[in-house]
């Protein structure tokens, strides 16, 4: 199979996968005929033929994938106008810590913060797929460790870590996360979901609206 051909091969797996697609993956088209390092210079080329048009072929930390490009998105939104509500300031500096000082504990987090983490917050991140327990602390009670996950970065249209926005010496975590393109997920939190993140922000460190008297009425 020549080169010409091979690309088409490439592109039209890429353009038909619902999925991003890794290196290996991609080999098995050719019954590993072409070696990984020929492989990516294929992709590298075909990204280049792509340079200009609607449509870019992107890496991200699952792999290879098509994409619109971000300052198209505006005018394929307008196919459906009706945008659900957005996460709440809670979820996203939650993310953005553990973003940043991943891997991190909920009394890490709750430190940063200097709030109470509604345990609802991590309960939607990690449904999402963005954040994930990859381990415990070797202290007392042995809280989780939470880390981002390749979906997040999946998610933001980026290969890794060091893609994150740098952070200047007097910015908070989430100022920078928001720079990023957060319109483009594809899923929101519904406002009765939301609704835990806001009040988690009125409490005193060390208080959860689900165990606080004062928050449930009673006396």
């Amino acid at each position: 199979m020549n080169t010409t051909d091979a690309l088409r091969v490439l592109e039209t797996a890429l353009i038909c996968a619902a999925q991003p697609l890794t290196v290996r993956e991609l080999g098995t088209l050719f019954d590993g005929e072409v070696a990984p390092d020929t492989l990516k210079a294929m992709l590298v080329d075909l990204q280049q033929q792509w340079t200009g048009r609607g449509v870019e072929l992107v890496q991200v930390a699952s792999g290879w994938r098509f994409q619109s490009r971000p300052e198209l998105r505006p005018f394929l939104d307008r196919l459906h106008p009706e945008k659900p509500p957005k996460y709440s300031r809670a979820a996203m500096e939650t993310l953005a810590i553990i973003a940043y000082r991943q891997p991190v504990t909920r009394g890490d987090m709750e430190d940063i913060r200097g709030v109470t983490i509604n345990s609802m917050i991590l309960k939607q991140l990690e449904d999402r797929g963005w954040i994930e327990v990859i381990g415990h602390r070797e202290t007392v009670g042995r809280p989780a460790l939470f880390a981002t996950t390749r979906q997040f970065l999946d998610d933001l249209g980026l290969a890794s870590l060091d893609q994150l926005p740098p952070l200047d010496a007097s910015e908070v975590q989430e100022s920078a996360l928001g720079r990023l393109d957060f319109d483009a997920l594809s899923q929101r939190l519904p406002d009765d979901e939301a609704a835990p993140d806001l009040l988690a922000d009125s409490l005193p460190a060390g208080a959860d609206p689900a165990t606080d008297d004062s928050i449930q009425g009673n006396p």
